[in-house]
């Protein structure tokens, strides 16, 4: 008994010194002009994120799927990209009360997260970014996102949502594990052949895409960026990072946002959520742990990032959605609906075709 109100002190006190009990911020700005994080902006995100994992299209398309709720509630989906040669699915649609259209990607499907992981472990840089002098990316997650289906279809649905929701509408652009290796090269893809100014990229559980020379221009090009890293979770460490070989090596990119938990007896008192430097690789922020939980890595803010089951990649579609969807060649599904903003400017302000 003594020791648990030793305990309880312990996280009395540590919540005093944080201003707060619940999720706590401990520096909200930057010493330079960097955005501002937003956590309310993060538990929103996370959710998007997590419903991206949904297999049944049906019910992501509509909205129904019990991920499509909370701080989401309302949005409705304009494309559904499902990528069959590769397993990769992404969603676009217009969220009003962000003024934004949101892209999601998902994270890895279709092998154990554990075979996932070793093989980021052993994986090098392999691939020359175009036009970036110095810089090396990793060929999987750029090919994932450039040289599949998934690209041209998120061009399309976001040039038809800017022709009715205006050219200045922000674009937000998440996804978690995998997927949030994607959104980065997404939000890059926006900013750099697009020409897209108001983009922000939001990732959770990203582990490294490139080296120190891609991390540097992607942080100029794309300052509005922050990666949600959760704990012990491993795949951030991924692939490794050496410091003494840094042009060599994986490096991430700023800006991280550390979310460290306090728990007892498996229940998390509070969690406090650290801005770290514009380096990347601060130190004092998941670096400071060894990455070594996978539970860490699918679970953000309360919040499950993971498919149902670890299954071979599938999906579920009723025959109601014949009339939005589409396959080419290969497979790949899409399933579409024109963007029409109704004259009373209902929440998504999106029609059925």
């Amino acid at each position: 008994m003594g020791q648990k109100r030793w305990f309880l002190l312990l996280a009395i006190f540590a919540c005093l010194l944080s201003f707060s009990c619940g999720r706590s911020v401990l520096k909200l700005k930057s010493d330079d002009d960097r955005p501002v994080y937003n956590h309310t902006l993060a538990i929103t995100l996370v959710e998007y994120a997590s419903a991206v994992y949904e297999s049944d299209l049906t019910k992501l398309f509509t909205w129904t799927c019990e991920r499509c709720n909370g701080f989401t509630k309302d949005f409705e989906v304009i494309e559904i990209i499902f990528d069959v040669e590769h397993c990769l699915q992404a969603y676009v649609g217009v969220a009003e009360d962000l003024n934004a259209i949101i892209i999601a990607f998902r994270g890895t499907q279709e092998h154990s997260i554990q075979n996932w992981v070793s093989d980021l472990f052993w994986k090098q840089l392999d691939l020359n970014y175009p036009d970036m002098p110095d810089a090396m990316v990793h060929h999987g997650f750029y090919s994932a996102y450039h040289n599949t289906t998934v690209r041209p279809a998120v061009l399309d649905a976001i040039t038809r949502a800017k022709q009715v929701y205006g050219a200045n509408i922000n674009i937000i652009v998440t996804g978690h594990s995998m997927g949030g290796a994607m959104a980065s090269f997404c939000g890059l893809d926006l900013v750099v052949n697009e020409g897209e100014e108001n983009v922000q990229v939001m990732t959770f559980g990203q582990p490294r895409v490139g080296n120190a020379a891609f991390a540097s221009y992607y942080s100029l090009l794309v300052p509005n960026t922050f990666r949600i890293t959760h704990d012990r979770d491993m795949v951030p460490h991924l692939p490794p990072y050496y410091y003494h070989f840094p042009q060599k090596t994986y490096h991430h990119f700023p800006t991280e946002v550390w979310v460290k938990e306090f728990s007892f007896s498996n229940f998390v008192l509070f969690g406090l959520e650290k801005v770290c430097d514009n380096t990347g690789e601060d130190p004092t922020c998941s670096r400071s742990v060894r990455g070594t939980s996978i539970s860490d890595h699918l679970r953000y803010f309360g919040v499950e990032l993971m498919c149902e089951s670890w299954r071979q990649c599938s999906i579920v579609m009723n025959q109601e959605m014949e009339r939005y969807s589409r396959k080419d060649s290969k497979g790949n599904i899409f399933l579409s609906r024109n963007v029409i903003k109704t004259s009373t400017l209902s929440k998504t302000g999106i029609s059925s075709p």
